[in-house]
């Protein structure tokens, strides 16, 4: 008589696309020392690693997440603490499943650098194609993207921006066959001249599943530009409870619904 085995059910993952610049892929704990600028290595409780958090690595395999997240994705530049692992511990316990974040984000890249066929949009649709390949119970939830302080540089592009935006977001929708993609973007803490020009057109972008959290007055590092491992935290938090309560429908929800 043969042992009756016990079949477990494969684990639910939520998968989340994080892109932009460098605000997203992290400069939180970032400081100058006598060979360059480097992460000091300082990671806040609330972005403590989880078994049921996971990053996709620029090898397009799964692993456990952990700041830096984009550490071998934004390869050119010193990453620190980002608004992801922040934002995943704060959406743990609501989702009830695991998390996955899909790292994006390249600094010093401006949105024009993020149009269909340019290279960085190329690799943030096949990453995120490739996060849920092979795998009927991960899904893609949602696009978290901070992005736009290389355009706040000139009139142009800044002028530019809402519909270089609107243009992207039907893009990725298109390309990765998610007609309704929830996209969260975040709203401009710094800049250069024209920053209320892209901030503007940020908080003017109206699509159905677009929704925007402001930055603004966040602390900065001692750059002003970037922002600090503290309001990291903060925005991450923000982030997910935008998703919250925008985009989320718990499991007694849709059981209801069902």
């Amino acid at each position: 008589m043969e042992a009756n085995t016990l079949t477990l059910p494969k684990p639910k993952r939520q998968v989340f696309i994080l892109s932009g610049q460098s605000n997203m892929s992290g400069r939180g704990g970032i400081v100058r020392g006598a060979n360059g600028k480097y992460w000091d290595g300082v990671v806040p409780p609330e972005c403590a690693p989880h078994p049921s958090i996971l990053r996709l690595a620029a090898d397009l395999k799964w692993e456990p997440a952990h700041d830096p997240l984009h550490f071998d994705i934004d390869t050119t530049k010193a990453c620190g603490v980002a608004p992801g692992m922040a934002f995943a511990n704060a959406l743990r316990p609501h989702v009830g499943e695991e998390v996955g974040l899909v790292p994006c984000a390249v600094g010093a890249t401006a949105l024009k650098e993020w149009a269909r066929g340019e290279e960085l949009y190329e690799n943030m649709v096949k990453r995120a194609k490739e996060s849920v390949k092979g795998h009927e119970n991960f899904e893609i939830k949602a696009l978290l993207w901070f992005q736009g302080e290389s355009d706040t540089e000139n009139e142009g592009d800044a002028a530019v921006y809402k519909v270089n935006m609107e243009t992207f977001i039907h893009n990725v929708r298109q390309d990765l066959n998610l007609p309704s993609l929830p996209i969260i973007q975040v709203a401009l803490a710094s800049g250069y001249e024209y920053i209320e020009k892209v901030r503007e057109a940020q908080k003017e972008i109206d699509l159905p599943n677009v929704i925007c959290v402001d930055a603004k007055g966040m602390q900065l590092n001692n750059d002003n530009i970037h922002l600090s491992t503290e309001s990291q935290v903060h925005l991450g938090r923000m982030l997910a409870e935008a998703y919250l309560a925008h985009f989320h429908v718990s499991p007694v929800q849709n059981q209801v619904q069902l």
